[in-house]
């Protein structure tokens, strides 16, 4: 009886910490903000099974979706004490424990979908990840989280005029913070699971996202508008804390980085076919979709790029991304 208790209260502890081991078998706790519909909740289902089949069952993930233990930045929190394992964060709120990453949520920084990928799996890429090191979280690959456009309650947004005063609800970045406000609108920080909430009660007339989370979130059934001027292409950033990480011995985290990589591959596809099904869903349920003219956005919001200038390390890993083909 005694044995029985003290190994109940060893698995408590090591769930708590982040990381469960029962007899040969290691789990680690996976938690992150969207709904277990969305592609990339679908993608890291893909990993654990992935790293489940490689690991033969000795290491393995827990995925607790849609917030159930806390806002991004409370999970980014757990993860550098070790009490959570793993998580999905966009590279915009990873700005505050990377700061070279805030060039990812630079406006129109990428030519296109393609241009994107190809800068994630480069080596500018690779060292991204690894910047938050020294904040005890390290990165192992970006989702596809689309290009993110504008959405409104009571009226269209088809050029930057039509924002002026409107309060937008953005992310923790103060890049997203500054677009906004290049645009004339005011940004808003707002937590994604109250966001809903905020709209509805009139705290903000609009938000930013891209087509799946717009749908998967339901803002569209108090948002009839989304505007497609696809001013940024943030990615989703798969997340390990290094408590976690250093937990794990060099064979184990060989099969969990192949896994993720192996995720991310599998998550890109399904993200463009989830697109196109969120625009014919919202579509379908009354919403305005419109393809405004991008070179005004890009125009107004260009000074953003310059101002990193004088800005030695930044500007060089702008050079690079521009550099790739």
């Amino acid at each position: 009886m005694e044995k029985r208790l003290a190994l109940y209260f060893l698995f408590v502890f090591c769930l708590w910490q982040g990381c469960a081991e029962i007899s040969d078998t290691k789990y680690l706790k996976l938690a992150h903000g969207l709904d277990a519909t969305h592609p990339v909740h679908r993608g890291m289902e893909y990993m654990a099974e992935r790293l489940a089949e490689k690991s033969e069952g000795k290491l393995q993930i827990e995925i607790y979706p849609a917030q159930q233990l806390g806002t991004q930045r409370q999970a980014l929190e757990l993860l550098q004490i070790g009490s959570l394992a793993m998580t999905k964060a966009s590279g915009a709120v990873m700005e505050s424990f990377s700061p070279k990453i805030k060039v990812l949520s630079l406006p129109y920084i990428f030519k296109g979908r393609d241009h994107g990928y190809r800068v994630q799996d480069s080596e500018v890429g690779k060292d991204l990840l690894l910047e938050s090191e020294k904040f005890w979280l390290r990165g192992l690959g970006y989702f596809d989280a689309g290009q993110r456009s504008f959405y409104t309650k009571d009226k269209p947004v088809e050029s930057p005029k039509d924002l002026e005063g409107l309060k937008i609800r953005v992310q923790e970045s103060v890049t997203a913070m500054d677009l906004v406000r290049s645009l004339g609108a005011a940004p808003t920080p707002i937590s994604y699971g109250e966001l809903y909430t905020a709209l509805q009660q009139g705290v903000v007339d609009g938000a930013e996202n891209n087509p799946p989370s717009f749908y998967t979130s339901r803002h569209y059934e108090i948002c009839k508008y989304y505007s497609l001027n696809e001013h940024t292409a943030v990615p989703d950033i798969l997340v390990i804390g290094t408590v976690a990480w250093n937990r794990l011995t060099p064979q184990e985290q060989i099969w969990l980085q192949e896994a993720a990589d192996e995720a991310i591959a599998f998550q890109r596809k399904l993200w463009v076919e989830a697109e196109q099904e969120a625009l014919d869903a919202v579509q379908a349920a009354g919403v305005t979709i419109l393809r405004p003219d991008k070179s005004t956005f890009m125009e107004m919001t260009k000074g953003l790029l310059e101002e990193y200038k004088d800005d030695q390390e930044m500007f060089e890993v702008i050079q690079k991304i521009q550099a790739i083909d």
